[in-house]
């Protein structure tokens, strides 16, 4: 592609995957660079009006993450909402412009991760997939909360000494590198050594 470069970027437009009426319903779009808090500002504002009885949330790529955040926050404030997630892709297109005479225009089809929650005060239809009634997420981490709170049994420790030990790792005891003593310092005994050795040679040589 060094022949080529990067010109105009598209993405495709699709139906809305929740159409909402303007009169009852708000669509929030995130994106990457979008702050958690501008986002849950607005929304909490608006969910909070008596008309408005459904909300959703719509991300892609990178924005993914942010948008099941946003989702979250809000059911945690406001008790009682139902939900439906919707998992897709979006089409992007990209334009390369050629730099070289006699190339063509070339377009490149991309297929990103998307995502859309609806959040609504009314009921809806528990057996469109992605439903998720109110509470069913705290009813998860309690069952969760709860198994990790049985009392576990204690462990069993090994000890292995003499044969077995060599047996287990393959190198005789004996042969092991021994464990520095509290308060023994190796490089004083070295020098120690050292220093006898030259007061033996020197000792040696006056004698010959």
């Amino acid at each position: 592609m060094e022949n080529y470069t990067k010109g105009e970027v598209k993405e495709v437009a699709e139906s809305p995957v929740f159409p909402l009426q303007e009169d009852t319903g708000v669509e929030m779009k995130v994106n990457s660079g979008s702050k958690i808090k501008n986002l849950m500002g607005f929304a909490m504002k608006k969910i909070k009006e008596p008309n408005i009885r459904h909300i959703s949330w719509n991300g892609t790529g990178n924005a993914i993450t942010k948008t099941i955040s946003c989702a979250e926050i809000m059911k945690r404030k406001i008790k009682g909402l139902h939900q439906i997630t919707k998992i897709r892709y979006r089409r992007i297109e990209e334009y390369w412009e050629p730099k070289v005479e006699g190339l063509e225009r070339l377009k490149v089809n991309k297929d990103i991760p998307a995502i859309s929650i609806l959040l609504s005060k009314d009921s809806l239809d528990s057996s469109e997939p992605g439903y998720q009634g109110p509470g069913s997420f705290d009813e998860f981490w309690n069952d969760v909360i709860a198994e990790n709170k049985k009392p576990k049994g204690k462990r069993k420790t090994l000890c292995l000494t003499g044969a077995a030990l060599q047996d287990h790792t393959g190198v005789p005891s004996e042969f092991r590198r021994k464990k520095k003593k509290p308060g023994q310092n190796y490089r004083k005994d070295s020098r120690n050594q050292n220093q006898s050795r030259q007061n033996n040679l020197g000792l040696k040589k006056t004698l010959d």
